[in-house]
């Protein structure tokens, strides 16, 4: 069953929570992203700004494994969700 855009939101916010948590995670996605710590909390609603956190987190297998083993869920569950958020669908090149 597809992610709603509320429940993605809110796993990107989970997952956001997450990696502010990381202290070897956090400064990569900041460099990564250009936001800074004022951005992460004036855009943590935005959807573009959630779908980017779970597309940073989705580079690397680990750093999946860790978030979803933290909160319980599935390993596809933040891809499920990217794709319910802005930008988030999949390209076709047929």
């Amino acid at each position: 069953m597809p992610y709603s855009a509320d429940a993605a939101e809110t796993l990107a916010l989970n997952a956001l929570t997450w990696m502010v948590g990381q202290e070897d995670l956090l400064p990569v996605f900041l460099g990564a992203s250009g936001a800074s710590e004022q951005d992460l909390r004036q855009r943590a609603g935005e959807p573009e700004f959630l779908g980017s956190v779970l597309d940073f987190l989705m580079m690397d297998d680990a750093w999946i494994v860790a978030f979803c083993d933290s909160r319980s869920v599935s390993y596809d569950v933040p891809m499920q969700a990217r794709a319910a958020l802005p930008g988030g669908a999949q390209m076709h090149w047929t």
